[in-house]
């Protein structure tokens, strides 16, 4: 059900930032970060973050372990709270573990004393994602609020990839879970991407943050942004955009949306 407010809210579309490729995709996305992470710091002393795997986090880590161009383009570590927007049930070690992707392109790159906090899986309960995902849900509460006192918890910022299927976090299209409203964290034991045990935000929760920025890079993906852009056919994509409106941002190269009929907008 739609909260009043959103109902209220006119119509917006999402914003979609195209560049000639990934070097020049990065220093925007950075920019796009770091205004996040100020508006966070203004309203609660900290920037709380969710992340996905896939090619995002070699591409965060181009932008985010660039140098510095001055005082307004910095990144403050030390404010970050990382959550993981799906992860799969697998040790924080494991090739498949999104926390070891990120940790690997990203974290362990971080100059000592500028480390965020960083919020993994309990991996003592990966032979039951429910208790998997009720247990991440907990970590959630923790930092958020408790569920008695908000109806959702609301993310700083998203930073998701795109799927070749119109997926993001693992939010599979024609999955039952797209009409889960109730959890903020659900356990998927049949991920038609292997592997097949995983647990994912909501959507509601992906829809609820104050922004989000997706990153789809390649020719690989301009079939599936053709879909997600130009027609309306329930793809996770197509639905966090519908609800998200100008909350939603895409970083992406030409090569993936070429074909693509969807205006773009010049990044600022």
């Amino acid at each position: 059900m739609r909260s009043q407010r959103s109902a209220s809210m006119p119509k917006t579309q999402p914003n979609l930032f195209a560049f000639p490729g990934v070097d020049a995709l990065a220093p925007a996305l950075r920019s796009y970060i770091i205004q996040s992470q100020a508006a966070g710091i203004a309203r609660h002393d900290s920037f709380k973050v969710a992340v996905s795997g896939g090619s995002l986090p070699k591409t965060l880590a181009t932008a985010l372990l660039a140098p510095s161009s001055g005082p307004n383009d910095v990144v403050e570590w030390s404010k970050w709270e990382i959550f993981f927007a799906d992860e799969r049930a697998v040790p924080l070690d494991h090739e498949d573990s999104n926390y070891a992707l990120l940790k690997k392109e990203l974290l362990d790159k971080l100059p000592e004393g500028q480390k965020p906090a960083v919020r993994p899986i309990d991996v003592t309960h990966l032979e039951d994602t429910q208790e998997l995902a009720d247990q991440y849900e907990k970590t959630l509460v923790g930092s958020f609020a408790s569920r008695d006192s908000v109806r959702l918890p609301i993310f700083d910022l998203l930073l998701l990839g795109c799927g070749p299927d119109g997926h993001t976090c693992s939010l599979f299209p024609g999955h039952a879970l797209l009409r889960e409203n109730d959890a903020w964290v659900a356990p998927i034991e049949d991920s038609p991407k292997p592997p097949a045990r995983r647990i994912t935000l909501t959507l509601p929760v992906v829809t609820h943050a104050v922004r989000i920025a997706f990153v789809a890079t390649g020719g690989g993906k301009k079939e599936i942004m053709k879909q997600i852009f130009d027609t309306s056919d329930g793809l996770p994509c197509t639905l966090v955009n519908e609800t998200a409106g100008d909350r939603a941002s895409w970083f992406v190269d030409e090569p993936a949306v070429e074909g693509v009929a969807f205006p773009r907008r010049a990044f600022l």
